[in-house]
Formats: structure tokens, C-alpha cells, sequence
């Protein structure tokens, strides 16, 4: 690893501490509402097999999501952020 690689995942693991101490305000937020995924499923008047299978992932996964034991993350958590805001061209673009 280069030298100015190490500063710079020093300076994070900085940024992180002081983020976790509160001392320092994160730059990216995402929230996350359990509830937000069901009323997304049901703006689709989707079951939640179909749903689940339409973005790819297990019905246990979209269970443990709507009851707020998981959350999703990454890509899936992107995903339903665009269905929430424009469910006609998730369809369309997954051709569900």
C-alpha cells in the first residue's frame, strides 16, 4: 500500500470514530422504515412472493425486511429506493 493510501484510510478511520462519538456529522444518511417497504409492495398491489421475486431476493428476505429484523443494504436498499419513487419503470425495466 502506498504511503498517501495509508493517510487516507487513517483520515478515515479517523472520520469514522469521530462519526460513532458523535463529534462529527455523517455526510451520507440513509433511513430506513420498515413500513416503507410494505407500502411500497402495496403501491405495486404486489403479494409478497411476487414481490420478492420481481427484485431478486428470497420471500423470507422481504419478510424480514417488512418486520424490521433486517435491514436492506447496498443495491437492494437503491433498488427500493427508486421503486418507492417510480415503481412503473422498475416494472418496466424488470420487465415484472
Amino acid at each position: 500500500m502506498k504511503n498517501r493510501e495509508f493517510k487516507e484510510l487513517l483520515t478515515s478511520i479517523d472520520q469514522a470514530r469521530k462519526i460513532h462519538a458523535g463529534k462529527l456529522k455523517a455526510g451520507r444518511v440513509t433511513k430506513f422504515n420498515p413500513h416503507m417497504i410494505r407500502d411500497i409492495r402495496l403501491k405495486l398491489r404486489a403479494s409478497q412472493a411476487s414481490f420478492a421475486r420481481m427484485i431478486g431476493v428470497s420471500i423470507d428476505t422481504l419478510q424480514n425486511w417488512e418486520q424490521g429484523r433486517r435491514r436492506p443494504r447496498g443495491p437492494a436498499f437503491a433498488l427500493l429506493k427508486v421503486t418507492e419513487s417510480n415503481p412503473r419503470a422498475v416494472i418496466k425495466a424488470l420487465h415484472a
